[in-house]
């Protein structure tokens, strides 16, 4: 098989992610569990899809870097892609994602994760393990602002993944290093222009969370994701990326412009058949910001905990309401990829009859 059958197979099994290495056998992380596709992924056929994807320049920078992160469409299906280098050669990890941007309640989250959004200024933080679906959630936050508000919005992305349509707001979509050198320098240059709304899609460098902490304290609402497994967690990931000397006053630029942090994990509801995120939301009350002032951020669990009538929710409580929860949402399909991705994670026998009958319209659609 070519890429593209690849990538075709992995959506007829229900995949979130594929991974090919050189002379190994092709993998699917199907549910979270990785399996087998049973055939061999050639060095020659990887180096070659590679060449393809990247163009010459970027096999240029990839044989310089020995990594290279790319999103396209493949047979249908939008990727994001990283190539890098291993032991056994040539390897790439790519990343399915849906067709369409799916708003809160097509993300089947809870309805008070909107008030995120709705501040003018601030910082809000979007964080979990890798595969537990920031950028999916990030990209429900940024449309639920584009449907709902006029605002500016700047993202700075790499790779760039969902594309908007401007609705209400007007956003514009940087892609770094394509369209601008680093993180730094995007970020620089996005507060010269004009942005109500900066989204920052992963803070990984102390200076990139120095100028993500300056952009919300000068008046601008700022998303940014970066990986934890917890609230509590990533304020100290973030805290503990500065040189002890100045860690008070990082501290205190948190607590003086935090909006919130959502941490979240994938579930799998087997009796509805369906992957959905289970989070914990802290928001910036001000037993909250006491405690990230203290440093203590082992007590934001308590914090949390005992501020569910504030809106908080612990990972515990979120779970009691996925339990009681019965009013499910899956999204349509908008395309054939799509659909067959949806009948196989789904495996309900009506979903299916139903999901076949689209996918039939939409590939009489497609011809």
């Amino acid at each position: 098989m070519n890429f593209q059958q690849w990538i075709r197979k992995a959506c007829e099994l229900g995949a979130s992610d594929l991974h090919a290495e050189a002379n190994r056998p092709l993998m699917a992380r199907v549910r979270g569990k990785l399996q087998p596709l049973g055939e061999i992924s050639a060095a020659a056929d990887l180096q070659r899809t590679a060449e393809q994807v990247l163009g010459a320049d970027g096999w240029a920078g990839f044989l310089s870097r020995g990594s290279a992160d790319v999103s396209i469409e493949v047979a249908g299906t939008r990727c994001r892609i990283n190539f890098f280098r291993s032991i056994h050669g040539i390897a790439f990890a790519v990343r399915l994602l849906s067709a369409s941007i799916r708003g809160f309640k097509s993300c089947n989250l809870h309805p008070d994760l909107r008030r995120l959004v709705e501040p003018a200024t601030g910082l809000v933080i979007i964080c979990g393990p890798t595969g537990s679906g920031k950028s999916t959630t990030l990209a429900a936050l940024i449309e639920e602002i584009n449907g709902t508000q006029s605002r500016n919005i700047i993202t700075l992305e790499s790779p760039l993944e969902y594309v908007f349509t401007n609705r209400h707001s007007f956003i514009r979509q940087r892609e770094i290093p394509t369209h601008s050198p680093s993180f730094e320098q995007a970020i620089t240059d996005g507060l010269r222009e004009n942005p109500d709304v900066l989204v920052i899609s992963e803070m990984r460098t102390p200076e990139v969370m120095r100028l993500t902490l300056n952009a919300a304290e000068t008046g601008h609402l700022v998303l940014a994701t970066m990986h934890s497994a917890s609230c509590s967690e990533a304020l100290t990931r973030m805290c503990m990326s500065f040189p002890a000397e100045i860690q008070s006053s990082i501290r205190a630029q948190i607590a003086d412009c935090l909006v919130g942090v959502l941490c979240q994990r994938l579930e799998f509801l087997s009796s509805y058949r369906l992957l959905v995120p289970r989070c914990e939301l802290l928001l910036a009350s001000t037993s909250a910001k006491g405690t990230i002032r203290a440093g203590t951020f082992s007590h934001l669990a308590n914090v949390i905990q005992s501020s569910g009538e504030d809106g908080m929710w612990s990972f515990d409580r979120y779970g009691r309401w996925l339990e009681q929860r019965t009013d499910w949402v899956r999204a349509a399909p908008t395309s054939v990829s799509e659909g067959r991705r949806t009948a196989a994670t789904t495996g309900d026998a009506m979903d299916l009859a139903e999901l076949s009958e689209l996918v039939d319209k939409l590939e009489k659609r497609q011809e």
